[in-house]
């Protein structure tokens, strides 16, 4: 049988110490033994080197054996109920007698392996009387304290006394892991260490995890002796995690670190909140000093009380905060932006408690390009380049920081005014925000040694800091810190701000449309007039212009052949504005019909059309070709109008040397219009073989009075195709036109399938 330690003998250096394997050391401490138990078997897989100082049997004669081999079978027994009944998940202790000895154990599963850990029960440790007594008494003290700061010193002062430590400190993190000792006792010898800070380095993110696991870490000799652990060479890269393990040896570099600082043995306990290590209870004593399992418990119950308390002290110091920010909001929305209360940005800036809400120094609202500001603020340029760079960052979302030059380190000049801002987007797709600053406030941090130098590189290798001495930082660029009642009642102002520029922005809305809707009364109303001057007050003129040249034409001989041309030019121009008035009329009519929908023969229509436009079609000998045609639903008058005039244009615009063939025919099957939308129509097209146009005039043509050629050519107003498209949009369809120059036109109407 072939066996070997596990220990780890990798060198520790600069470009891997934040990665040092710190929970596979392979050994332990000493003031203890370990037995690993296969979770299957219970059979011996690891042991500690020091297993013979404990029970007197050594790890060669334990390693592959079975625990009934070893052990009586009440101790056995003893320890599976132990595992079996999940006592081992609440860390209880238990005791057990091995080779006539009394221990204390912890066991625990490690990646299948049963861990055992035991320490001798010893005869001078404190009475487990005397530690409910202390624990019982920090109690009552407990309840006279009312922040957090009062509570941790308590704590400190609690813990050094059930423990016995020369030093007691209560560590917290900050945001980046930096450590502060927030509360402290020592004994009154001592130099006192409150108030310092130390870099995260000080603690790496390997050791932070494995507090996150391990709630409780002693050493009880800095000066120890690692013990080996061995196990059967049975497979390749075999290790133990030790992560859980309370005997578990301690980093080299971390040993150092405490040796530099004089320690003589320490006791850790994690402070968890809200699943984040929040900091540490961190004990220190200038001599080896070893702590009964029970007084370790007590001890981790420290930790207890100050994590289950967090929330309660911090809402009770920021209850004043709120109390006042809250005063604030109330005032400030009495101010309303609507046209029944103050109305203008600029005022409300200037407004009582805008500042105070939230603790500022200045403030500004961005809208539509216009900077609104007030108190301590940077330049309206610089406000549009925040609120610019804001909007894209935060995706037009909120954000705060007191340390702005983190996110933009090219705006150290803004410092002194902005180190800090509270942001909130007042639009989804604009720059339009409110934003609230804090400048500069200048800091002094006494660190526990340079931050710069926490690990340093000796001709001894890699070693950590071996000076603590007093060193002073002075931070800038960073304003006060917001508070999270500030943020809060800065978000709920924020809210209620983009719903005031919201009904502002509808309400100018309103203003807006109504007057349009006044002016389109109007223009409506002069409409009607026009109509009206052209039904009554133009055409009686026009009808005594035209009687008038009628006689003078029929009735005197003697008039000169000038006089008599210039007689009938005026003629044809009466007759021809006369046509123009009664197509603007049967426009103008148009939009007011209320003539209900029915369905509609187009083939009678185009069979009437032929009768009562027979004098036209003759003289131009037209041919009009017309399949059968579907019916449609719509308004038979307005229908004849259109067919009316596309026949009618058809032969005005014949080419000189053909006879006009019109063919009327319609799609074999239903089309959308423009192959999107989900609409089915009816196409009706009239072809001709006419004069034609170009392609680019296709959709212009159907604007009113437009007309592609001169009146000596073609006479006509201008108004007939846009009648026509007027006719398709009252019945929900479509009108186009498809024409080469020479080679005729096609007009596709598209009428709207009834889903009836």
């Amino acid at each position: 049988m072939k066996i070997k330690d596990i220990v780890n003998r990798g060198i520790v250096n600069l470009t891997n110490c934040e990665q040092e394997p710190i929970h596979i050391p392979g050994s332990i401490q000493p003031h203890g033994f370990l037995l690993g138990l296969k979770g299957d078997s219970f059979i011996i897989d690891f042991c500690s080197a020091n297993s013979i100082d404990y029970i007197g049997v050594d790890h060669l004669s334990l390693l592959g054996k079975s625990l009934e081999a070893i052990f009586d079978k009440n101790t056995v027994a003893l320890l599976k109920d132990y595992i079996t009944t999940d006592q081992m998940l609440s860390s209880s202790l238990l005791r057990l007698t091995l080779k006539g000895k009394d221990f204390l154990c912890t066991v625990h599963n490690s990646n299948g392996v049963y861990i055992l850990e035991a320490e001798p029960v010893g005869d001078n440790d404190n009475n487990a009387s005397d530690v409910y007594n202390q624990t019982s008494q920090f109690l009552l003290y407990m309840h006279d304290t009312h922040t957090l700061k009062e509570l941790c010193a308590l704590v400190a002062k609690g813990t050094r006394e059930i423990t016995g430590y020369d030093r007691v400190m209560i560590y917290r993190f900050d945001k980046d892991y930096n450590g502060e000792v927030f509360a402290e006792s020592a004994r009154e010898d001592l130099e006192p260490f409150l108030g310092l800070h130390y870099p995260h380095t000080d603690i790496p993110p390997q050791a932070r995890e494995l507090y996150m696991q391990n709630l409780l870490r002693l050493i009880a000799d800095i000066n120890y002796t690692p013990v080996p652990i061995f196990t059967l060479d049975d497979a390749e890269n075999k290790n133990l995690d030790l992560s859980l393990s309370i005997l578990r040896s301690t980093s080299p570099i971390h040993v150092q670190y405490l040796q530099n600082m004089g320690v003589g043995a320490t006791l850790t306990i994690s402070l968890i909140y809200k699943k984040k290590l929040w900091g540490l209870i961190a004990c220190h004593h200038y001599s080896p000093k070893n702590l009964t399992p029970e007084v370790r418990l007590a001890a981790q119950l420290q930790g207890h009380f100050i994590t289950s308390q967090i929330d309660v002290r911090q809402a009770t110091e920021e209850y004043e905060v709120a109390r006042k920010t809250n005063t604030e909001l109330e005032k400030l929305n009495t101010f309303s932006l609507t046209a029944k209360g103050n109305g203008k940005l600029s005022n409300l800036v200037e407004a009582d408690g805008i500042l105070g809400l939230c603790n500022a120094s200045g403030v500004a609202i961005v809208f539509n390009g216009s900077v609104y500001k007030n108190g301590i603020t940077p330049n309206e340029n610089e406000i549009q380049e925040l609120a610019n760079w804001l909007a894209a960052y935060t995706n037009n979302g909120n954000f705060y920081t007191d340390k702005l030059i983190d996110y933009l380190p090219d705006y150290t000049a803004m410092c002194q005014n902005t180190s800090g801002l509270i942001y909130h987007s007042l639009d989804i797709d604009s720059n339009n925000c409110i934003i609230w600053f804090r400048p500069e406030t200048k800091t002094e941090v006494n660190w526990g040694g340079d931050p710069n130098k926490a690990i340093i590189k000796d001709k001894n290798g890699l070693s950590p800091r071996n000076s603590f001495k007093l060193w002073r930082e002075i931070v800038s660029c960073t304003s006060k810190p917001w508070l999270q009642p500030e943020i809060a009642t800065a978000s709920a102002y924020a809210n209620s701000l983009q719903r005031q520029i919201n009904l502002l922005i509808i309400s100018q809305e309103e203003k807006k449309y109504r007057k349009l809707s006044e002016l389109l009364k109007e223009t409506n109303s002069e409409l009607e007039n026009i109509n009206w001057i052209s039904t009554h007050d133009l055409q009686e003129p026009l009808r005594k212009i035209q009687v008038i040249s009628s006689r003078i034409l029929s009735k005197e001989k003697e008039i000169s052949e000038n006089v008599q041309d210039a007689i009938q030019r005026m003629n044809i121009s009466a007759n021809r504005m006369q046509t123009l008035l009664l197509d603007i009329l049967k426009y103008t009519r148009l939009k007011h019909t209320d003539d209900a929908f029915t369905d509609i023969n187009l083939n009678e229509i185009i069979d009437e059309l032929r009768d009562e436009m027979s004098e036209t079609i003759n003289e131009k000998s037209t041919i009009i070709q017309a399949e059968e045609l579907p019916k449609v639903k719509g308004v038979s008058f307005l229908l004849k109008q259109l067919f009316a005039n596309l026949i009618a244009n058809s032969i005005k615009y014949a080419a000189k040397d053909r006879s006009p063939v019109i063919t009327i025919t319609s799609s074999p099957v239903p089309m959308t219009y423009n192959g999107i939308d989900r609409d089915y129509y009816n196409v009706i097209h009239v072809k001709d073989n006419g004069i034609g146009f170009e392609p680019q005039f296709s959709e212009q043509i159907f604007n009113i009075f437009t007309k592609l050629h001169s009146n000596t050519e073609y006479k006509g107003s201008g108004v007939g195709l846009a009648l026509c498209k007027k006719i398709m949009q009252n019945h929900k369809g479509y009108i186009t036109a498809v024409s080469e120059l020479g080679k005729g036109t096609v007009i596709s109407l598209y009428f709207p399938i009834s889903e009836n």
